[in-house]
């Protein structure tokens, strides 16, 4: 499954087989329970998407809302989308970080994420990445890259420093 037709979450994960369905609604229920306020999860590209609502930030370069993260069962692996460590090379350099702590293998793309099963995936710690940006932080970066800040880099929000363990 590359991209979904379905209008709905619950169609999304309908179509899925058992297992696959099994993985992604647990990732899934970790980004809900980690995610900051600001963002709503929907369909967006044939995968479950959490953006920041056109309602709420309208000036887009593709008129879609803003995406900053998604969840997909892909042809051959599964993925989460963080792009929230594509944005921000500090959040991504912590993150790889957390991912050699965890063991595991990272399979990364540029935004993704891939993992064939849920043991190939740290789940806290995608949690955590989650967490670690509020959509003010998200937007702002955003304007940045695409040279609308409205806001002067002294007081751009900054994203949550690192949790002590």
């Amino acid at each position: 499954m590359v991209s979904s037709k379905a209008a709905t979450v619950k169609d999304y994960l309908s179509e899925l087989p058992a297992e696959r369905r099994s993985d992604i609604a647990r990732v899934r229920a970790v980004i809900r329970e980690n995610l900051p306020a600001g963002y709503k999860e929907m369909m967006q590209f044939g995968m479950i998407a959490y953006c920041i609502p056109l309602s709420r930030y309208p000036e887009t370069y593709n008129g879609a809302p803003l995406l900053y993260a998604a969840l997909a069962a892909q042809k051959n692996h599964n993925a989460v989308y963080l792009m929230g460590i594509y944005a921000d090379a500090g959040l991504r350099k912590w993150f790889e970080a957390g991912y050699r702590k965890s063991g595991k293998k990272l399979d990364v793309g540029k935004s993704c994420v891939r993992f064939k099963t849920l043991d190939d995936l740290p789940l806290a710690l995608i949690g955590e990445a989650i967490a670690r940006m509020p959509s003010e932080t998200f937007i702002a970066l955003y304007e940045q890259t695409r040279g609308k800040s409205k806001r002067k880099t002294a007081t751009t929000p900054r994203v949550k420093a690192e949790r002590s363990t």
